[in-house]
């Protein structure tokens, strides 16, 4: 058996993965390892202005590639990389987080070390990372092995994040080092996958109105292709929810729209809760997926294919993996054609406002910036949506074929789309990149320009600049002094954070400003900033209705402002 050291092992069991960029920060306890990352040729290091960004920036990494490093020191390292980590653990992401600790000398003697809570503990931090982790592991001489291998199998198999404390004092031990590839492939029981296929293409054929929601998870595990073929072969249609877009074709004629319970379209409606068989692909009912659980399916009519599971009839199925079913259900109708004529269906009909955008001069508002952002987008397009009033904006947008679409709306930590641009980027090298992010999101994390730009990276990034929190004015304290946030000139903040001068800036105030920076910025050759003045109560309507549903929701009906007629609004398309 060959012979390397812990740090080469790691590093080299990161790179079958295929990650080829790691995220992080120096620290005195990483270092060691660190400088066996430079010697590996194979590897690219990105250095983040903090351990929060790295951590987003791993996240968005592992969202194009399948998985991310992130390398932090111990601590104060781990402790803000948390919440990066916790949004992973959320949306199901599997990032490795990686921590230098103290050396094994100083963990076995409870020696009183800065970067600790002095108290000779050092089980406190990866007590905290264990809540937010699939699997943990501290490495020694003896398991280092046996437990990096379990590790990253544990977040490859179950696309959840993972946490390995290295001590510092070992990483440049050789130990023996297996050979034989990782092995996080799954496969369900062959009697109960052939039952499921076969209860499941009973009751498709069977239904008049048979309809497939889709949802994040569904990426995630690689499932995309098969559910568009299942809805080709079987002539279902298909919608996903918010958090599951671009897994699909939104330019097909299947397509039924993003499915958010009260705030869907009516033609969304129409497929989804009328549907007689409903399949739920990798489908969670969050409050942000559903405008505050005001969905209405019948449980008797769904059938819900998790990654390792199935429930239908009352009944769950155990064993099972998710693309074997869907593999088998394709298998079954290419073998037996559905009559259904899909390609004549009525989708043509769901009304996206791009092509009706009017360029007539005006102060810029949203109802005026979304048909021409959504005739900005082509083909293969990045887009990193960030929460609140961008993302809103863009349930009115139809997405164009192979586009990616990319946003937190679980965790929904503000500030998460700018470093995850980065990481995006790192793990992907052609289309466009644009970034989509109010200001408030923007001051969160704002120090990772820096870093895009150190690495020549080109990405379009618009600020949505309304003054502050509109996303939360529209909840609660639409003149309060807590929503405001302190202004600042976005376009000059650029040149502080670049010596190349490889950067354009523009600042729109009016309909032909938004139009004539689009039309100047169509192909990036370096990075560019639009700033787009909105008054700071202007929203999408989609976003006003549901910020009086999470007001009712979340508060006290002592603290809510008096009743007011319901404005117009949109829904989400």
């Amino acid at each position: 058996m060959p012979r390397l050291s812990i740090g080469e092992y790691l590093l080299a069991r990161l790179l079958e993965c295929g990650i080829d960029t790691l995220f992080g920060v120096p620290g005195d306890f990483n270092l060691a390892l660190l400088e066996q990352v430079e010697a590996t040729p194979s590897l690219q290091w990105v250095g983040n202005c903090n351990e929060l960004n790295a951590a987003y920036a791993a996240d968005g990494y592992a969202r194009i590639k399948g998985a991310a490093c992130l390398i932090v020191t111990y601590g104060v390292g781990d402790l803000s990389a948390l919440n990066g980590i916790a949004g992973s653990f959320a949306e199901h992401v599997p990032v490795i987080c990686i921590s230098g600790i103290p050396p094994m000398h100083a963990l076995r003697q409870r020696s009183l070390l800065h970067h600790t809570s002095g108290t000779g503990n050092f089980e406190d931090v990866i007590s905290c990372l264990a809540q937010f982790t699939i699997a943990q592991a501290r490495l020694t001489p003896l398991n280092a092995a046996t437990e990096i291998d379990r590790v990253i199998t544990t977040a490859m198999r179950e696309k959840l994040p993972v946490y390995v404390q290295i001590p510092s004092d070992i990483t440049h031990i050789e130990i023996n080092a297996p050979m034989a590839p990782l092995n996080w492939s799954v496969s369900g029981d062959r009697v109960r996958t052939g039952r499921a296929i076969e209860r499941i293409a009973a009751r498709i054929d069977r239904a008049e109105r048979p309809a497939l929601l889709v949802d994040a998870d569904a990426q995630r595990f690689g499932q995309g292709r098969l559910i568009c073929e299942l809805g080709e072969s079987a002539g279902i249609a298909f919608a996903t929810m918010s958090s599951g877009r671009s897994i699909l074709d939104e330019q097909h004629p299947l397509y039924r729209g993003i499915y958010a319970g009260g705030a869907s379209a009516p033609e969304t409606v129409a497929a989804i809760e009328a549907s007689d068989c409903l399949l739920a692909i990798a489908v969670r009912f969050f409050d942000s997926t559903t405008s505050i659980f005001s969905h209405t399916l019948d449980e008797e009519k769904m059938i819900l294919i998790d990654p390792f599971s199935v429930s239908l009839d009352g009944e769950t199925i155990e064993g099972v993996e998710a693309k074997e079913i869907l593999q088998g259900l394709v298998n079954h109708y290419r073998e037996h054609p559905s009559t259904r004529v899909w390609q004549q269906d009525g989708s043509s009909e769901i009304s996206f406002h791009g092509s009706a955008a009017q360029s007539v001069d005006g102060a810029l508002t949203h109802e005026t910036m979304w048909p021409l952002i959504e005739g900005y987008l082509t083909p293969d397009d990045l887009m990193l949506v960030e929460n609140g009033t961008a993302q809103a904006g863009f349930a009115s947008i139809r997405l164009p074929r192979q586009a990616h679409f990319i946003s937190q709306s679980v965790w929904a930590s503000i500030g998460y789309t700018l470093p995850a641009l980065l990481g995006c980027m790192m793990a992907r090298s052609e289309g466009r990149s644009l970034l989509f992010i109010g200001d408030g999101s923007l001051q969160m994390t704002v120090q990772e320009i820096s870093t895009i730009l150190s690495n020549k990276l080109k990405p379009v990034i618009f600020v949505i600049n309304n003054g502050g929190y509109t996303i939360e004015r529209v909840i609660l304290g639409a003149n309060s002094l807590y929503n405001d946030i302190a202004p600042w000139n976005y376009t000059a903040l650029l040149a502080a954070f670049s010596q190349s001068g490889e950067i354009t800036t523009w600042s729109v105030r009016t309909v032909a400003e938004l139009q004539q920076a689009l039309n100047a910025t169509a192909r990036p050759d370096g990075l560019i900033l639009i700033e787009l003045h909105l008054d700071r109560m202007d929203a999408p309507g989609s976003l006003k209705r549901t910020g009086k549903r999470v007001a009712e929701y979340d508060f006290d009906a002592r603290v809510l402002p008096a009743e007011k007629p319901d404005e117009p609004c949109e829904v989400a398309r």
